[in-house]
């Protein structure tokens, strides 16, 4: 069984790390209690891009901005921007990871308003199940209409430590609701949490989250998912590809640097 950690340990870079698979295993029987958190992969780098030429600008659909335009993905993430564009971000990232957040709240303005928004760059975000929280978050991001997905995501990062330090409140809560049917464990301990009321002061009514939660097809979904990555070598968040090469870049300098080389500049 796991146990609950500190938010120390949440926040520390010293993290050690935990074989996705089987993690992934307990998650997709959904027979267990959603542990606040399994342990932190561990960020390690890759070979970057070369350098590109400049791509030009591409207009928008009129009356539009390529950041509104939002699709779901084959692969199982969410795509903003042109999806024609030239150079494709693809993200990797976990939602309750510290990491994900700082590039999140670091970048996220940027990389919207000036990179996807010039029909340069589309990107795509992959919700990584890699701690046991992260299957009942995904699980609500997803809930929501697809044109407030990356919305959310940005909600959650920006509010990430009020956000785990309410969960850890709610930690002895959620721990009951493994005697519940099922069907019930995870709406419980969604509530117990917070998660539904975070969602629900943003958008997401709780008899829709609730409905959401309900499903447990949902859950083993986003469990799956996270499998399938690992199995393919993606072992840490975030990982940032760049036509589907894995990007060095950690932080937002790194990334946009990378986005330059790549011809958005």
């Amino acid at each position: 069984m796991s146990r609950p950690v500190s938010l120390n340990f949440l926040r520390s870079r010293a993290f050690a790390s935990v074989p996705v698979r089987r993690i992934l295993r307990q998650m997709v029987l959904m027979g267990v209690t959603m542990p606040l958190a399994l342990g932190l992969l561990a960020c390690h780098k890759a070979d970057g891009q070369s350098t590109g030429d400049t791509v030009a600008r591409v207009a928008p659909p009129h009356g539009k901005s390529w950041s509104a335009i939002v699709a779901p993905t084959p692969d199982g993430g969410m795509v903003m921007g042109n999806p024609n564009a030239p150079i494709k971000l693809l993200e990797y990232g976990s939602l309750s990871c510290p990491h994900c957040a700082h590039l999140a709240n670091e970048g996220m303005t940027k990389l919207i308003g000036t990179y996807v928004n010039s029909g340069r760059v589309s990107y795509e975000y992959r919700s990584f199940a890699i701690h046991g929280i992260d299957i009942p978050l995904t699980v609500l991001v997803r809930c929501a209409d697809k044109s407030a997905f990356f919305g959310l995501v940005e909600q959650l990062y920006a509010n990430q430590d009020a956000m785990l330090k309410r969960a850890m409140e709610g930690q002895a809560q959620a721990k009951a609701s493994e005697t519940l049917p099922p069907a019930q464990r995870l709406t419980a301990m969604s509530d117990a949490y917070g998660f539904t009321q975070f969602f629900a002061a943003r958008g997401v009514p709780l008899a829709k989250a609730h409905a959401c939660l309900a499903n447990t097809a949902s859950a083993v979904t986003v469990a799956k998912q996270a499998e399938t990555w690992g199995n393919s070598g993606i072992d840490s968040t975030p990982t940032l590809i760049i036509h589907g090469t894995r990007s060095t870049a950690l932080s937002w300098p790194d990334l946009e640097a990378a986005l330059k080389a790549a011809g958005a500049r």
